[in-house]
């Protein structure tokens, strides 16, 4: 099995404090304090953050257990910039706001860096399964 190193778990525990900090400073606060109804998409998104950011405070202590938390953080990022900004890039049609939030979503390589990939390896994709019945 792929051993962490202790170097690794705190380069680990930073990635998930960058996800406390930065939705902290910028999902909590309108989510305590928000003056008009939100859309429904608007406030889908809001909780889903703030719940993220709620779980990455469990990353900090249990960096490995919670490492689906940055999967899905990554896979998430991932997809938007593909899907959605990559084609809108690439036909010159980029707006400000969108621009915005893709440079915010490259925060996501932090996530690639950070991540065990021999670990991942090792435990999701070559060990065996759960069983089924």
């Amino acid at each position: 099995m792929a051993q962490i190193s202790l170097l690794r778990l705190y380069a680990l525990r930073a990635g998930y404090l960058l996800l406390v900090v930065g939705l902290g400073l910028t999902i909590w606060p309108g989510m305590i304090h928000h003056e008009r109804p939100w859309t429904l998409m608007q406030g889908v998104v809001r909780c889903m953050l703030a719940a993220m950011s709620a779980l990455a405070l469990l990353g900090l202590r249990y960096p490995i257990q919670m490492l689906p938390l940055l999967f899905f953080e990554l896979a998430w990022k991932s997809i938007w910039l593909i899907v959605v900004a990559y084609p809108l890039w690439s036909a010159h049609r980029m707006d400000p706001d969108t621009l915005e939030t893709a440079y915010e979503c490259l925060i996501a390589v932090v996530f690639v860096i950070v991540i065990p990939w021999p670990y991942v390896v090792a435990h999701y994709l070559t060990a065996p399964g759960d069983r089924w019945r």
